[in-house]
């Protein structure tokens, strides 16, 4: 299958965490070009914290999207020129004061690839330990929560936790299992 050709780009709205633009693309086949809209966003990550003791460390917070408080594992925004993976182990320490023994990348997804510029990289905090206390970003209130790793299917099943990206990264862990 061919590309098709960018012929314009737009910026319509910058945003603080997402710019959006109007691209114009031509159809490979030929024709006229159209516009389509594009959510330019930096990369994001998640992090699943994991406790020699098989305990995962989850936040609750407000999420404005949706208007209620869900249930999910430690993410965010990679800054300017932060590699993913230092990224990574800042949001963990941010939302939950913990670090990790090892950091290991389970894998990458483009959280909308329709509309969306981005990827989100997760990662395994494996034996993950408290190590201060939490600084979360101004307006992000968090509560913190452990349950066993062998409880978030349940909670995936039951609707506690929805994040797509949230399930993402379990599924990206169940599988890194699978390849062992």
């Amino acid at each position: 299958m061919r590309r098709w050709r960018v012929v314009d780009r737009e910026r319509l709205t910058r945003c603080r965490v997402f710019d959006v633009d109007r691209v114009r693309f031509r159809p490979p086949s030929g024709g006229d070009p159209r516009d389509y809209f594009v959510i330019d966003a930096p990369d994001w990550i998640n992090v699943i914290p994991l406790t020699e003791d098989r305990q995962v460390v989850l936040v609750r917070q407000f999420r404005f999207g949706v208007e209620r408080v869900t249930l999910e594992i430690p993410g965010g925004m990679c800054d300017p020129g932060e590699s993913p993976e230092d990224a990574a182990r800042r949001e963990l320490a941010e939302e939950t004061g913990y670090r990790a023994r090892e950091l290991r990348r389970l894998g990458t997804v483009e959280p909308n690839p329709a509309i969306q510029s981005n990827r989100c990289h997760t990662f395994l905090a494996a034996g993950a330990y408290p190590a201060g206390a939490p600084r979360p970003d101004p307006g992000e209130e968090l509560e913190l929560t452990t349950v066993p790793l062998d409880a978030i299917g349940g909670l995936i099943a039951d609707g506690s936790i929805t994040h797509s990206l949230v399930v993402s990264a379990f599924k990206l862990l169940d599988v890194r299992k699978l390849e062992r």
